[in-house]
């Protein structure tokens, strides 16, 4: 499938987030995080376990409340937004948010009624296809690999063709060629305009794959340097 850009309100970054704090009882979690991630680019957000890397992703895909600061998606702030700021985004997290008894072509057809996703066979197939999962399409979610679940949730994150992908930790439990599998994804999706935020411990991975690494340490982000996106196909 050609991906296509999608900027629909010509904001002039895809993401802008200012002063985000979120606090659990009394540990604060993050320190008022600012930052930004422009169209056509992917950035990778680094951190130790708990810095709050997964906080500030799921604050960003509007599922989690931050208790101060804004998140503007494509120039619009969120908050005024609601459901219609959410089809911006593409979500794939720890949990994969799947049905079990379901088959993986069931899934999908799922999450495109709940989109109102026009022409969904054929979206479906696509998103199968750009994670190599056509051949297990038929196959019940419980009967797969954790990788592959992980693979169709991910295809289930693309299927609504949104401007902004948000992934945690996305090649965890991936095999090689999965991981490069989704690099290529990466490098499509920068260049049809679109933008991706992801977290992972891989600091070889991360930089390969983006154009800018964050570090978020101590709820706050202390490192903002430029990666090293392969151009290849690996």
């Amino acid at each position: 499938m050609s991906i296509t850009a999608d900027n629909p309100d010509g904001g002039s970054v895809a993401i802008a987030a200012a002063g985000i704090r979120k606090e659990y009882g009394d540990r604060a979690v993050l320190r008022g995080v600012d930052l930004t991630v422009g169209w056509g680019e992917v950035a990778v957000l680094f951190g130790a376990n708990g810095a709050g890397k997964t906080t500030l992703l799921r604050i960003l895909a509007g599922l989690t409340r931050a208790d101060d600061g804004a998140v503007r998606l494509a120039g619009r702030p969120m908050h005024r937004r609601g459901n219609r700021a959410r089809r911006l985004v593409g979500f794939a997290g720890h949990q994969t948010m799947l049905y079990n008894d379901l088959t993986c072509r069931e899934n999908l057809a799922f999450y495109a009624r709940l989109y109102g996703i026009r022409d969904a066979g054929q979206r479906i197939d696509d998103a199968l296809a750009q994670l190599n999962l056509s051949d297990r399409a038929n196959r019940r979610v419980r009967t797969l690999s954790h990788g592959m679940q992980k693979r169709l949730a991910m295809a289930r994150a693309i299927l609504h063709e949104p401007a902004v992908l948000l992934l945690d930790e996305p090649e965890s439990g991936l095999d090689a060629a999965s991981v490069a599998t989704l690099g290529e994804l990466l490098r499509e999706w920068a260049a049809s305009g679109r933008a991706a935020l992801l977290t992972t411990h891989s600091v070889e991975v991360g930089l390969a794959w983006a154009h800018r690494a964050l570090t978020l340490d101590g709820g706050r982000l202390t490192g903002d340097v430029p990666g090293y996106p392969s151009t290849g196909s690996g």
